[in-house]
């Protein structure tokens, strides 16, 4: 039986998140200029995951990394990204705690404000 650290209960779920997902439209340049369009509404539980190292541009930043529990859901992937009020988190994995199928685990990272699309 898997413990209740990792399986937040549903009255903890209450930080509102808005699912947005990418859109690309050609730049005319031969290229693509990608915005992101917001989804669904989600309700989940956002907790402390330690920090992640990304190279950028020759260097490297370090961003807070978070888990994020919601209901399950079949359409979410590494594409799309999480949007609390200001705050925007990458989606960088998605995976289910156990076989029930009730629960999907977001592994995210916040991503700095000057550095949003």
């Amino acid at each position: 039986m898997a413990s209740s650290s990792q399986h937040p209960p549903l009255g903890a779920r209450r930080r509102r998140f808005v699912l947005e997902r990418p859109l690309e439209e050609p730049d005319g340049f031969g290229g693509v200029l990608r915005r992101y369009v917001a989804g669904p509404v989600l309700w989940g539980a956002l907790a402390p995951a330690g920090m992640a190292d990304r190279p950028a541009g020759g260097r490297t930043d370090t961003l807070p990394a978070y888990r994020v529990t919601l209901r399950s859901r079949a359409e979410l992937d590494p594409t799309m990204r999480l949007a609390a009020g200001p705050r925007r988190f990458a989606i960088r994995a998605v995976t289910e705690p156990d076989a029930r199928g009730r629960d999907l685990i977001c592994h995210v990272e916040e991503l700095p404000r000057e550095g949003r699309s």
